[in-house]
C-alpha cells in the first residue's frame, strides 16, 4: 500500500487562486488520488513505514514542507525542501500555461498543439527536478511527480 490516499493544501496565506488554477488544481489532486505511487524508504537502520499515506503541502518560510501521515493520522514524517531549484521552472511553467490559456481562445488547433508540447515539456522537467529533491525521502514514479509538482505550481504562485 505504497501510496496515498489524501492529499491536502494549505493555501491559506496565499490569495485565492484564479479558475485556472484552481481547476488544475482540482485535476491534480483527483488524479493523484486515482493512481499513485508514493513509499518512504528505509533510513537510519528503520524500516519502511508502510502506507497509505496522508500527505499535507504547503510553504513555511519560503520552503516546501511535506507532512506525511497515516491513513489514522499519525504523523510519520515531515520535512522541508528549498523552493529555490523549483523557481524557474515553476515560472516558465505558468508563463507557457498562460499562453497555451489564451492560444485556446483564438489560435488554430496546429499552434495549441505546439504550445501544449512545450508545457508538457515544461512539466516534465518540474517533475524530473521534483523526483531528484525528494531522492532518499519519498520514493514516486513519474506520473505521482508531476501531479505533485502542478501541486507545487499551485502553492509556489498562489493563484
Amino acid at each position: 500500500m505504497a501510496k496515498l490516499i489524501d492529499v491536502s493544501l494549505d493555501d491559506s496565506n496565499l490569495p485565492p487562486p484564479t479558475p485556472e488554477i484552481e481547476q488544475e488544481r482540482k485535476v491534480a489532486i483527483f488524479d493523484l488520488l486515482e493512481k499513485n505511487s508514493f513509499a518512504l524508504p528505509a533510513r537510519d537502520d528503520r524500516a519502511a513505514p508502510e502506507g497509505p499515506f496522508k500527505l499535507a503541502l504547503s510553504i513555511r518560510d519560503r520552503r516546501l514542507v511535506f507532512a506525511i501521515a497515516t491513513e489514522t493520522d499519525d504523523p510519520v514524517v515531515e520535512f522541508q525542501l528549498s523552493l529555490g531549484p523549483f523557481r524557474q521552472v515553476v515560472k516558465d511553467y505558468f508563463q507557457i500555461c498562460e499562453s497555451y490559456f489564451e492560444a485556446v481562445k483564438t489560435l488554430p488547433p496546429s499552434q495549441i498543439e505546439t504550445i501544449d508540447m512545450a508545457r508538457r515539456g515544461i512539466h516534465n522537467e518540474g517533475s524530473r527536478v521534483l523526483q531528484e529533491r525528494l531522492e532518499g525521502k519519498v520514493e514516486v514514479d513519474t506520473d505521482t511527480a508531476r501531479r505533485l509538482f502542478t501541486l507545487i505550481c499551485v502553492l509556489h504562485f498562489g493563484g
